[in-house]
């Protein structure tokens, strides 16, 4: 999403030091972020529900009043590398047009903060998420096991089971909580883990890239943003053949720009 104008010094530092804490507040603020979803459009209880449960106050700076205020309210935000948190609306958008089911395999393009990829990992998929900035990759992959580790021990105190097949619970089913990252190129997608069952890209693409389509599985859906920085179609295609795609529009959307390579 579209850059806000605040430190993303402060975002680092934050993510690395802060105390992780959760009150009834922050939970409050989250109910709240949801019902304001709900009201632009956001129909998906499942998705609603995720963002609901993620601490996206850990995903910002100095663990302050103004910070975890802002954190819930539908804005994006700096977090280096020239990348951002996307809009709760938008994640809540991409993730609701994936119309995921439990197990299914995603590649996400561009893990930037990994708060998208938490919110797929709850909807139950299993995450293949690529990043081409080293220090986002690295951060990233350091801080998202101890959000999901306190997301599972919340779940299993909410004794939340998924909704199918209904013999699986969160306990006896641990890929439903896995989320892999990988420093490479998301223009090459990876090949290596592909076919996948659907595909997620983050950032502004002006034409679609061939390798990704060629590791997406038929009947497989891919959400992109296609076009320039301020001026994005968000798109889903669902995958008839190798040849042909269902192509359908789902409105204007503002995002940083897919760029090609890595950048170490």
């Amino acid at each position: 999403m579209k850059k806000k104008n605040f430190s993303s010094v402060i975002l680092v530092v934050g993510l690395l030091t802060m105390q992780h804490t959760d009150t009834y507040r922050h939970k409050g603020l989250r109910k709240e972020l949801a019902a304001k979803l709900r009201t632009k459009g956001i129909s998906d209880e499942n998705v609603l529900a995720a963002i609901g449960r993620i601490p996206r106050h850990w995903f910002f700076g100095s663990d302050t009043i103004f910070y975890e205020t802002y954190a819930y309210e539908d804005e994006a935000f700096n977090i280096g590398a020239g990348q951002t948190i996307s809009r709760p609306h938008t994640v809540a958008r991409q993730s609701e047009l994936l119309e995921i089911k439990p197990g299914e395999k995603i590649l996400e393009i561009g893990t930037g903060s990994g708060y998208q990829a938490l919110v797929l990992m709850l909807l139950k998929a299993k995450v293949y998420s690529i990043e081409r900035h080293k220090s986002l990759y690295e951060r990233t992959s350091k801080f998202l096991p101890s959000v999901k580790e306190y997301l599972m021990e919340h779940l299993e105190k909410e004794k939340v089971k998924p909704a199918e097949p209904a013999k699986r619970t969160w306990k006896n089913e641990p890929e439903y909580w896995n989320i892999k990252c990988f420093f490479g190129d998301g223009f090459e997608g990876l090949p290596m883990h592909a076919p996948f069952d659907k595909i997620i890209i983050t950032a502004a693409i002006p034409e679609m890239a061939e390798k990704l389509l060629a590791q997406l599985s038929v009947g497989g859906k891919i959400v992109f943003p296609l076009g320039t920085e301020d001026n994005c179609d968000m798109m889903c295609w669902t995958k008839q053949n190798d040849n042909d795609f269902t192509k359908e529009v789902y409105g204007k959307f503002a995002f940083v720009p897919m760029l090609k390579g890595k950048v170490s």
